[in-house]
This record gives structure tokens, C-alpha cells and sequence, in this order.
């Protein structure tokens, strides 16, 4: 993967993560097609592995906007394309990791998890702001 078409394929795979937490998340809790008429209230009853791959689907889309707004912002300011490339696989690794450990129910490992996720955006922008 090199330049631009690198970086949209660790953004097209951040966009795609929630949906394999969302369907671990069914095919954990049993879904059915009758359970497609309102699937976020039978994701909201599901127990255990369901509940966390869910949890685990909603928090991966939270943390997209904030991802995808400082890729984006050091590709407009020029920040060269290798630490583009670094922060945004390592943020794609580990946001698998994060979700990982909530299917495993590892709290404390899923919390360190997140914040080095949560870092990797944050220093794209800090750098982003250096550059400019």
C-alpha cells in the first residue's frame, strides 16, 4: 500500500470494523430474520459474548469520526504520508485488539487498549498542528 490509496484502505477497514463486532453480535445472541424487523432491540436484550461484540460495534463507530477527521486533516496539510500510514494501521490494529478483549471480557487490558487507540488520532492532529 503506498500514498493516498494506503489510506483509504485503513479508512474503508476502520468504517467496515463495526460491522464484523455487529455480526459476531448476532450470530452470538442467535439472530434470526425474524429479528431483523427491529435488530437493535434484540441486540440491546443480548447476554455475554452478544452484549460485549455490540458494545464493542457501537464504541468502534464512536471513535471513527475523530479518526477519520485527523487522516483526513494531515492528508490536507501534507504530513508525510509514512506517519499517516503508521498512525492509522497502528489505530487499525489496535482497535482490533480493543475488540478482542471486549469479546474476551479483559476490562482492564480493553481500557489501555482503547487510550493507545485514542492516541494515534490525537498525535496525527498534534503533528498535523506542528506542520501548519
Amino acid at each position: 500500500m503506498h500514498g493516498i490509496s494506503g489510506i483509504i484502505y485503513i479508512i474503508l477497514a476502520a468504517c467496515l470494523l463495526p460491522y464484523v463486532f455487529t455480526g459476531i453480535a448476532k450470530m452470538a445472541g442467535g439472530f434470526k430474520a425474524r429479528d431483523n424487523q427491529n435488530p437493535r432491540e434484540f441486540l440491546a436484550q443480548t447476554k455475554g459474548v452478544a452484549a460485549r461484540a455490540n458494545a464493542a460495534q457501537q464504541n468502534a463507530f464512536e471513535s471513527l469520526p475523530l479518526f477519520i477527521a485527523a487522516v483526513l486533516m494531515a492528508e490536507y496539510m501534507v504530513v508525510p504520508q509514512s506517519i499517516i500510514m503508521t498512525l492509522g494501521l497502528a489505530y487499525l490494529v489496535l482497535r482490533v485488539i480493543y475488540g478482542i478483549c471486549y469479546l474476551a471480557n479483559l476490562a482492564m487490558l480493553r481500557s489501555i487498549i482503547w487510550c493507545l487507540s485514542l492516541l494515534c488520532p490525537i498525535f496525527l492532529l498534534i503533528i498535523t498542528i506542528k506542520i501548519s
